[in-house]
């Protein structure tokens, strides 16, 4: 008789111990892979082959095929796992906040810190394999792990704002749109930082986190504000407090009488 057939005393069909054995290995084998994964990606680059890959975890590429299919498969595996830890920390970090400002910093600062803990990974993990055949046609932010990490983020800044906004028809269109606005700045912000090489021109992580949180809440206005004002020059140059009377919509100094 088949073990997996037995049947036990109250007439239920008993477990196959092996098979359950079996299923808590394969389990494990998948996570030790996509350690691995992780650490030669790490150590790789974002365009390491699968071979490279599998070759850094010291074992053969059909074994990940057979664990994960394709190198999509085992992005979205990865993916899942990083995205995971990464809205965890920024979770945590906005749990902090006595502001919804304060609540935006804290996040796009861990996101920035987890992403350049390791941007080869990062990039591995929110992009498409290449060859793919939706590569095209499907934004990667339709993908999986990612589509519901974004929407996470989108949700804790969401709560805030609603929070500290009020109820209202006119409030709630701002809540329904503008945290996902949000994010697509972060994102595009933050990659654009996370590529460009070091040096003199490229912020630190807070400063840039700072200015990203600046960005979200006031706009360019403030930049925008300060260089119409010193194309309008100062209005009476004889003035010793050295104030700017322009008239508005002024955009040149003041002729003198």
């Amino acid at each position: 008789m088949n073990i997996s057939d037995a049947t036990a005393p109250d007439g239920h069909t008993a477990v196959d111990g092996r098979a359950s054995r079996w299923q808590s290995h394969r389990e494990e084998r998948r996570r030790e892979l996509i350690k691995s994964a992780r650490r030669a990606v790490h150590a790789l680059g974002s365009d390491a082959s699968m071979e490279d890959i599998a070759a850094a975890a010291g074992t053969s590429k059909s074994v990940f095929y057979r664990y994960f299919g394709d190198k999509a498969g085992l992005q979205q595996a990865v993916g899942e796992v990083v995205l995971s830890q990464m809205q965890r920390r920024i979770q945590e970090a906005a749990q902090s906040a006595q502001t919804p400002r304060e609540g935006l910093f804290a996040m796009v600062s861990a996101y920035l810190q987890m992403a350049e803990t390791s941007p080869n990974v990062y990039t591995f993990v929110t992009r498409h394999a290449p060859g793919e055949a939706d590569a095209a046609s499907a934004p990667v932010s339709t993908a999986g792990a990612l589509s519901h990490f974004f929407a996470a983020i989108s949700d804790m800044i969401a709560r805030p704002m609603r929070s500290h906004l009020g109820s209202g028809q006119d409030k709630e269109a701002v809540i329904g749109y503008w945290p996902n606005a949000a994010i697509g700045l972060v994102r595009n912000a933050g990659e654009q930082w996370l590529a460009s090489p070091p040096g003199p021109a490229k912020p630190d992580q807070e400063a840039m986190a700072r200015q990203i949180t600046d960005w979200l809440c006031f706009g360019i206005a403030p930049e925008l504000q300060s260089a119409a004002l010193a194309q309008a020059g100062p209005s009476n140059p004889g003035d010793p407090a050295g104030e700017d009377t322009a008239r508005p919509g002024h955009t040149g100094p003041t002729p003198a009488n």
